[in-house]
């Protein structure tokens, strides 16, 4: 496998700046940028690339080599030289079109010699743990999903999403890998640390949450932040809920929470919440996500027999990136540093992360959390 990259600084000669990457003679080309220039991509993609399959969403940051940037686009191109790939693509009617949306994707992949898909969704309306559900429901449990939510510099308003037919803000879109040549690992890793007791969740409607210990969710939630709330949904993000099993065990699945019902006192949160299981708020330094990234890496390094030249996609959520701020660059480095020179570092923030949490786990929806997928060829 051969990959090669640039990072658009704006929409001025994007043909000129992309023909680096034709020699390659891409059969991928993964894309991720600010809302603006994502837009503007997709025409001069399409006419240097017409044969390839062209993947990508806007973001709350992008990632490449150089580190993580903000306003630009990064152009991933990627030749798989013993990989079949196959794209899909379809239409978000709503939220509550989310599992059914997730059944039409899978059911337009070949399930013969399927090993992974890597998915981009939009990132505001939309249920991500049903869409993962629905893709499961065709795929199995066994096919490997990886991806994210597309981003919009966390003002959680229009999202988009490129596939072949351009960008669009109501689009979901994945590419399936096949055959043995493949090689492939996963990690995933947040850093975040629990303050005050779990909360029994007492009502709850998929991914809004109504009541907690008998309370409305939004006072329950106003209480623990403190001066914090007066800045709520934004300060949602530095504060997310860690799911907790109803024996009180711990699922490593966080939850952001995307807005709130002033009249229902509720919060909607960015993926599915467990109605017999416990909420536990969650806060995080710097040096406790950098860790986790780490983690991350190295989850998906011991995969490997032997990490050769390849592709890290890292996909990040955008509360990480708040948290952290001008040390952002810190969590992207911590991963570089594990994979080593081999490996090509491409991928973006986003408002939910899609990856197994554990090897031979299934994959869930994650929030607030670097997930990391590893590409190669033998």
């Amino acid at each position: 496998m051969q990959v090669a990259q640039v990072v658009l600084e704006s929409c001025h000669q994007l043909a000129h700046d992309l023909a680096s990457l034709s020699a390659l003679d891409p059969n991928l080309v993964l894309v991720f940028g600010s809302v603006d220039l994502l837009q503007g991509v997709g025409e001069p993609l399409a006419s240097l690339f017409p044969s390839a399959i062209r993947l990508g969403c806007s973001t709350a940051g992008e990632i490449s080599a150089r580190g993580v940037t903000d306003g630009t686009c990064v152009v991933t191109a990627l030749r798989f030289e013993s990989t079949p790939l196959v794209a899909s693509s379809t239409r978000l009617q709503g939220m509550d079109d989310s599992f059914a949306a997730g059944q039409r994707l899978g059911g337009q992949l070949p399930l013969a010699g399927l090993r992974a898909v890597l998915i981009v969704g939009q990132g505001v309306a939309i249920n991500g743990s049903a869409l993962i559900a629905g893709m499961t429901d065709v795929l199995g449990s066994a096919v490997l999903i990886t991806g994210g939510l597309a981003g919009d510099a966390a003002a959680f308003k229009e999202t988009w999403v490129l596939d072949a037919s351009g960008a669009h803000t109501d689009t979901l879109a994945c590419v399936g890998l096949y055959g043995d040549n493949l090689i492939f690992s996963h990690g995933s890793f947040g850093g975040w640390s629990p303050f005050g007791p779990a909360r029994k969740v007492t009502r709850c409607e998929n991914n809004v949450l109504f009541e907690l210990d008998g309370s409305p969710a939004l006072e329950v939630y106003r209480r623990y932040l403190g001066d914090h709330a007066k800045d709520l949904p934004a300060s949602g993000l530095l504060f997310p809920f860690a799911m907790v099993g109803k024996d009180h065990t711990e699922l490593g699945l966080i939850r952001t929470i995307l807005g709130m019902d002033e009249a229902a006192g509720s919060l909607t949160l960015a993926g599915d919440i467990d109605p017999e299981g416990y909420l536990r708020l969650m806060h995080a330094s710097t040096d406790a996500l950098v860790g986790g990234a780490e983690s991350a890496a190295q989850a998906a390094k011991a995969m490997l027999d032997a990490p050769g030249e390849g592709l890290a996609l890292l996909v990040s959520c955008v509360g990480r990136k708040l948290v952290m701020g001008g040390r952002v660059d810190e969590e992207v480095e911590a991963v570089g540093d594990v994979f080593g020179q081999g490996a090509v570092l491409a991928g973006f923030y986003s408002n939910g992360e899609i990856s197994p949490f554990a090897e031979n786990a299934v994959c869930k929806l994650h929030n607030q959390t670097m997930t990391i997928t590893y590409l190669t060829e033998h």
